[in-house]
């Protein structure tokens, strides 16, 4: 075959995919995105320009409005995202019946446990204790009931960035759901915190967040539960 039909071919194949079921289940994985990058324009600009001051020196009462609002706007966009792909698709983010296996229980120990080290590292102890140390317990609450609901759209990520790229290279068993994470979330750390070497840890951790799902044998409540303990301990 020349270069010019590979090429012709290629093209076709990528059309074809913008038209396909596929395409759907990427367009899900992106308005999941959206709906966390919702949360920037809250912080960075709609909040400031109320109260007349950066996130940083928001006080008590508007960093639990932040995060109420937040988590508001993250569960009405997981509950779009839920009943449009089971309209529109048949397909439900939801668990299996099947019982942990020995490799993924493994897997997960491993995953929250090499959490735990990055962690330690970057406040010096458990998180979970550190931020209910320098939080206080209100703001500790909020704090978490936001995180537990980021994570629902984060593993909605990476469940449709899955379902999306197996439909288009035709092959399973690789974690595309955690590229697509990873390339998305991770990489957006670089803007939001300031640093390349968040951002290309957030690709790296996206991976293998994106590998825990397919070592629970794509259960979303599994793989939403260890995903969860990640962002919590």
């Amino acid at each position: 075959m020349s270069e010019k039909n590979k090429t012709m071919l290629k093209e076709n194949k990528l059309k074809s995919f913008f038209k396909s079921e596929g395409y759907q289940y990427f367009e899900y994985a992106m308005m999941a995105f959206g709906g966390l990058g919702l949360e920037v324009l809250y912080a960075f600009w709609l909040e400031p320009l109320i109260y007349g001051h950066p996130m940083q020196e928001f006080t008590t009462a508007e960093c639990i409005i932040h995060w109420t609002v937040t988590i508001i706007t993250w569960l009405v966009v997981a509950f779009f995202i839920i009943k449009s792909a089971r309209k529109n698709l048949g397909f439900q983010l939801k668990g299996t019946d099947k019982k942990w296996t020995l490799m993924g229980i493994i897997a997960s120990i491993v995953l929250v446990g090499l959490m735990m080290v990055i962690n330690y590292i970057d406040v010096g102890g458990l998180k979970i204790i550190y931020e209910f140390h320098r939080l206080g317990a209100l703001k500790f609450v909020f704090q978490h009931l936001y995180y537990l609901a980021e994570v629902i759209l984060f593993t909605s990520i990476i469940v449709f960035g899955q379902h999306a790229l197996e439909k288009l290279f035709r092959k399973k068993n690789i974690p595309y759901g955690g590229i697509v994470v990873g390339l998305t979330w991770g990489l957006a750390h670089w803007f939001t915190k300031g640093s390349i070497w968040i951002g290309l840890e957030g690709i790296v951790l996206g991976f293998l967040f994106g590998a825990i799902y397919l070592f629970l044998g794509r259960d979303f409540k599994k793989t939403y539960l260890v995903l969860a303990l990640t962002f919590i301990i």
